[in-house]
């Protein structure tokens, strides 16, 4: 049989356990008052997925347990590490106390394309926002970095659980290429 999938017991998942145990990616995504608790749920896959360190949710985002938060986290919730904290600021202040290079994915004056935006080796914190209104202005000026996900077509605009697999991805890739 040619291009047979995969079992689940084929893919050699590891447990919650296990996982807490493995050396995680130098990453952590800050969650600006996302509104959509499938989004929320979203990101906790994706974290999993990639071995981020932590989440932080902030302001409005909704914290688990929750049914909608679990249904598409599919149990990263008890995975990856999160706190909850009212003040996205504060977090990032707390942050950038310990060394870790903050920078908003958003559209912004002097944005830097993902496509060139080049890794170092040190702690990454990625900062999502609002689906409608983006990440707060404050946070935005606050960061190291603005990153912008090149777009081409006419909403410039994507999900907010799009926007952090694709940049989750690419600095993933980019921090492996490190190790290299």
């Amino acid at each position: 049989m040619k291009n047979r999938k995969l079992k689940n017991s084929e893919l050699g998942r590891i447990s919650a356990i296990e996982y807490k145990a493995q050396r995680k990616t130098p990453l952590i995504i800050i969650l600006d008052n996302i509104r959509s608790l499938n989004n929320i749920g979203s990101v906790f896959r994706t974290a999993d997925a990639f071995l981020v360190e932590k989440i932080y949710l902030c302001g409005i985002t909704a914290t688990p347990p929750h049914k909608d938060i679990q249904k598409t986290a599919l149990g990263a919730t008890d995975s990856v590490d999160w706190e909850y904290a009212e003040n996205t600021s504060e977090v990032i202040k707390k942050l950038k106390e310990q060394g870790v290079h903050i920078a908003s994915v958003e559209q912004a004056e002097e944005a830097v394309s993902l496509t060139h935006f080049q890794v170092e080796t040190k702690k990454y914190a990625l900062v999502f926002g609002n689906e409608v209104k983006g990440v707060q202005q404050d946070v935005v000026s606050e960061s190291d970095t603005v990153i912008e996900i090149p777009q081409f077509g006419t909403k410039h605009s994507l999900n907010i659980s799009v926007s952090v697999g694709v940049v989750v991805w690419d600095i993933f890739s980019k921090i492996n290429a490190l190790k290299a």
